[in-house]
């Protein structure tokens, strides 16, 4: 079933993390402190509707100078589809270049309030929230053209030192496969 992101306030601070890439090399929000912005993309392996974007979001973020980090908050242990091992093979398999977090004690997705995979946060240079929303109109099976436009808009306007004009749509996706305590 389809789960809308959530709108979080734009303004809001990027939540502090430390997190693990797939490669074991730790990854924090401090290393993103001298700007320009921030990209947060909550992502998972198993869900189509990242499958549908996910080299769309390589193409995009490859030919812009934003810092990106993909997170995955699923439980792998529910959904193995999404441990560490098959998420390198989905960054291979769409091309990424980006560091790929795993945030196994969920606390961080917890934290950012991501809703749904993908989630995207864009943080501008002081990392507060610029944008949260889609990655374009195209959702598998709609037919819409996958352009990454959206996304690609709001990436440019932080680029400049602008606010992205809102609204903003939210993100459509899968919901984040969260432990059961």
């Amino acid at each position: 079933m389809a789960l809308a992101s959530r709108m979080v306030p734009l303004g809001t601070p990027a939540p502090d993390f430390t997190l693990p890439d797939l490669d074991q090399r730790t990854h924090s929000r401090a290393d993103f402190a001298a700007g320009p912005g921030l990209l947060v993309v909550f992502a998972s392996n198993h869900c189509p509707y990242v499958k549908h974007l996910e080299s769309a979001l390589g193409a995009v973020v490859d030919s812009l100078p934003m810092p990106t980090v993909a997170i995955c908050t699923n439980d792998a242990t529910g959904y193995p589809d999404d441990a560490p091992i098959r998420l390198r093979d989905q960054a291979i398999r769409a091309g990424w270049t980006f560091p790929y977090l795993i945030d196994e004690a969920q606390e961080v997705g917890r934290a950012f309030q991501a809703a749904c995979t993908p989630d995207f946060f864009l943080y501008d240079a002081a990392l507060a929230l610029a944008y949260r929303g889609a990655f374009d109109e195209s959702t598998p099976g709609n037919g819409k053209p996958l352009t990454g436009n959206e996304l690609r808009t709001a990436i440019e306007t932080v680029l400049d030192g602008k606010p992205v004009p809102e609204p903003h749509r939210p993100s459509m996706g899968c919901s984040i496969k969260w432990r059961a305590d």
